[in-house]
């Protein structure tokens, strides 16, 4: 009998995978890729449509629709998170006021022709608050500047856009203006299925997804996406046991896919990219605020080792409780050591700069902060200046985040 010789593997081509990580990768920074801004990430989407899909369900559980003039991403978040919402031109984010209009302006379009003046959808504004039985008053400046970055952002969303008129100063001067609106677009830009809603809550809930349909896989991956510092501690037991098994394989997979890289330690994980295109926050990066917190960040892993130093008792040193106070009280010493390279408005208001400095942080995934503790993650000492922060190894050695050489 004669054995049948196996088929060898085709080789992959390298040029196809970077299109495909390519195009993937413009998915996760843009979910609603359209032709009018996005013609060639949308042309490569189209190009790998089937693979894509595939690995979007099959990796992350997302969900990939693909039409003619658009590609859109419906992404399943991990749990609320207000430091990820929506931020107007200006950098601030949205207020509860802002997202109340974007969803009254989401009804009033649905209802209106595809080319419609901006009065008419005020009027649709006004119809859709009767019926949510909300108040508006958009005789108002402050109800009409809500309104107004409401369709700002659906403007920068592609959803609507602007054929004649002056919609960038409609709040104040009242000018009129002709806006497009791309029903294709506004169909998919919901992820969530509101048929079975019955209140917010339901909104923002977050399906589980079972162990059979690869939900420890799932959601590990997607927490590495979406907040790039991963916890071991923060995982349940099915999670923990799924990582622990597949964690140098993930090293593979992210790169492949997506182009980032895994840097892997006794706590967890990192997802870095050294292309730096991925995040939404750019840590460290250009700023008063951020190289302040940078400082600040610097002086709380040195509280966070010296803690850790005073209680070797091999536990676990994820995340290192630091005093409130011990922290503000960090946070002027960098004050004075740095003000006068600090921005003027920063320097006239301490108290401020260091709230936006800890809130950085925070969103960031490096500090939390729960009363009179803040909480250090071992990743701070990735990126603090001057830390070299010790704790106990993991198992079989593995080094800590909080033995980072470089600084």
């Amino acid at each position: 009998m004669t054995a049948t010789p196996e088929r060898p593997t085709p080789a992959t081509d390298p040029y196809v995978e970077a299109e495909r990580r390519r195009a993937a990768r413009a998915l996760l920074r843009t979910p609603l890729l359209h032709a009018d801004a996005h013609a060639d990430d949308l042309a490569l989407v189209r190009r790998h449509q089937r693979e894509l899909t595939t690995m979007f369900a099959d990796g992350l559980g997302y969900r990939l629709v693909v039409e003619p003039g658009l590609a859109r991403l419906l992404k399943t978040g991990l749990a609320p998170d207000p430091s990820r919402g929506l931020r107007r031109r200006n950098g601030r984010p949205f207020t509860p006021r802002r997202y109340a209009f974007l969803a009254l302006t989401l009804a009033a379009l649905a209802r209106t022709r595809q080319q419609v003046m901006v009065d008419e959808v005020v009027a649709g504004v006004r119809s859709a608050a009767v019926d949510a039985a909300i108040d508006v008053d958009l005789d108002s400046v402050h109800d009409r500047r809500a309104l107004h970055s409401a369709l700002v952002a659906l403007v920068d969303l592609g959803v609507l856009s602007e054929r004649d008129g002056d919609l960038e100063h409609w709040a104040e001067r009242h000018t009129e203006s002709l806006l497009d609106v791309h029903r294709d677009r506004l169909a998919v830009l919901l992820s969530a299925p509101l048929v079975s809603c019955e209140g917010p809550a339901d909104v923002l809930a977050v399906p589980e997804v079972p162990s059979s349909a690869g939900g420890a896989r799932i959601t590990v991956r997607r927490h590495l996406v979406e907040r790039p510092v991963l916890s071991v501690e923060d995982l349940t037991e099915e999670q923990r046991g799924w990582w622990r098994r597949n964690r140098e394989r993930e090293r593979e997979w992210f790169s492949r896919w997506l182009g980032l890289e895994l840097e892997i330690r006794a706590e967890g994980a990192l997802a870095l990219d050294p292309d730096g295109e991925l995040s939404d926050l750019a840590f460290p990066g250009v700023g008063s605020a951020k190289h302040f917190a940078l400082l600040l960040l610097a002086e709380l892993t040195e509280v966070a080792r010296r803690s850790c130093a005073a209680v070797d008792d091999g536990t676990s040193r994820t995340w290192v409780p630091v005093a409130t106070s011990t922290a503000r009280s960090a946070g002027d010493r960098v004050f004075r050591a740095w003000r006068r390279g600090l921005r003027k408005d920063h320097q006239d208001d301490p108290d401020a700069l260091f709230d936006e400095a800890v809130r950085l942080l925070v969103t960031a995934g490096l500090v939390r902060t729960e009363g009179a503790t803040t909480w250090v993650h071992a990743a701070a000492a990735r990126y603090a200046p001057r830390a070299e922060l010790v704790t106990a190894a993991g198992p079989a050695g593995e080094r800590s985040l909080f033995e980072q050489e470089d600084p």
